[in-house]
């Protein structure tokens, strides 16, 4: 049966082909694929004329591998867009649930995407995003690592990885990432300055700290107000004895700047002084007299003296100057207890909790007002709602200030 080939139309002469058909490799490529523009058929009788078996099918396994190479490019080419459109379809589709709030379904996502296609960008971010969204922060590091390395100007990771750090008390390595973060926003961002402020307080650095705060309400940082805005950031964060120098300071620098006496007052307070409390309060009502909070706390003093007739009058004045703060009220109940006037301690308590009906410390003295008039099941009832506001008002307090992306 006849074989029909092609072969190129400018054939070998006859001591090429002799050539050839002794040494295979002396017909090259190049020869190979010169001809190929015009073709021709041959018919062959059981003898291959030309370059010989040997060097026809040599060319033929070139063309070969050629055909399957430039096929496995084109193949490749069309296979990578559609590899990367899905991956960026699966991210996508992540953040749309971490919007949500759909957490586990959202990393599980992710980490379905890592195992295939682990290099994808932008997956680790979106993985920190999701842990850090979840409150593992410890994970959202290990995530936001490398995201940053990946791309360094990414002004969210650079965000939440410092966030992150903050979270874990890790202030020192926050400390850089909210300045970088700083240093992108405008002067009246606040939500930084106060964080940053808090990590350079955390880590003794208080010169930075102090102008930190006083960025975050526009003062100069070496003003007497930017003393009594740190003092109360110092207080804030339970550092009350490192606060009184710095209020002490805006004395000498202001001796009637508004508040600095009450803030003074307050820490005796909490000292148990409430002595040096009384003489700061007074001093404070002759820069502020109208004041409520002053009142307030100088009946708060007289309380703690057993002054009562005194508490009484101020405390009547802070309601005077404000009716709708429950403090004065829940004063004047403990006074009510204290005296053994009971009807009148449940009337100032009750009519604080229609005020404010969170107010544990109300519900608390209530509690004591009726086990005192027998009413045993509302004062039971009474002292354990107390306590269970107590509880949350301090895991609030706790998370305060941790921001969502």
């Amino acid at each position: 049966m006849p074989v029909c080939l092609y072969r190129p139309c400018s054939a070998a002469s006859e001591n090429e082909k002799s050539s050839l058909h002794s040494d295979p490799r002396s017909c090259s490529f190049g020869a190979v694929m010169s001809g190929w523009s015009s073709l021709r058929p041959l018919r062959l009788r059981g003898l291959i004329f030309g370059c010989g078996l040997q060097a026809r099918c040599f060319s033929v396994a070139i063309l070969a591998l050629l055909f399957l190479f430039t096929n496995g490019l084109a193949q490749g080419g069309s296979q990578q867009p559609a590899t990367s459109s899905l991956s960026g379809n699966e991210l996508v589709q992540a953040e749309a649930l971490i919007s949500q709030g759909k957490l586990d379904e959202a990393i599980a996502l992710l980490n379905e995407l890592a195992h295939r296609q682990p290099a994808t960008a932008g997956l680790e971010a979106k993985l920190g995003k999701a842990y850090y969204q979840k409150r593992s922060f410890q994970q959202a590091v290990i995530h936001f690592k490398p995201a940053l390395r990946q791309d360094p100007e990414d002004g969210e990771t650079v965000q939440l990885l410092g966030l992150s750090f903050y979270s874990l008390g890790q202030l020192d390595q926050a400390i850089p990432l909210l300045e970088k973060v700083q240093a992108r926003l405008p002067p009246t961002d606040i939500d930084t300055a106060y964080l940053l402020g808090v990590c350079y307080l955390k880590t003794q650095q208080l010169e930075k700290a102090r102008a930190a705060f006083a960025r975050m309400f526009s003062v100069l940082p070496d003003s007497p107000t930017a003393h009594l805005l740190f003092a109360q950031m110092m207080v804030r964060q339970q550092l009350e004895e490192k606060a009184i120098p710095e209020l002490q300071k805006a004395i000498t620098l202001d001796p009637r700047l508004p508040m600095v006496h009450f803030l003074l007052g307050e820490i005796y307070l909490f000292k148990s002084n409430p002595q040096a409390a009384l003489e700061e309060f007074k001093k404070e009502l002759e820069i502020s007299p109208t004041v409520w909070l002053v009142y307030w706390r100088l009946g708060d003093a007289y309380v703690r003296l057993e002054k009562y007739a005194e508490a009484e009058r101020v405390l009547k004045q802070a309601i005077w100057l404000n009716e709708t703060f429950t403090g004065p009220y829940v004063l004047l109940g403990q006074i009510g207890l204290k005296k053994g006037d009971l009807e009148l301690a449940v009337g100032f308590l009750e009519r604080a909790l229609k005020m404010d009906p969170n107010n544990y410390y109300a519900h608390y003295f209530l509690g004591q007002a009726y086990q005192k008039v027998g009413r045993t099941v509302e004062a039971n009832r009474e002292i354990d709602l107390s306590r269970t506001l107590r509880a949350g008002k301090k895991k609030a307090d706790e998370e305060v200030l941790i921001p969502a992306p």
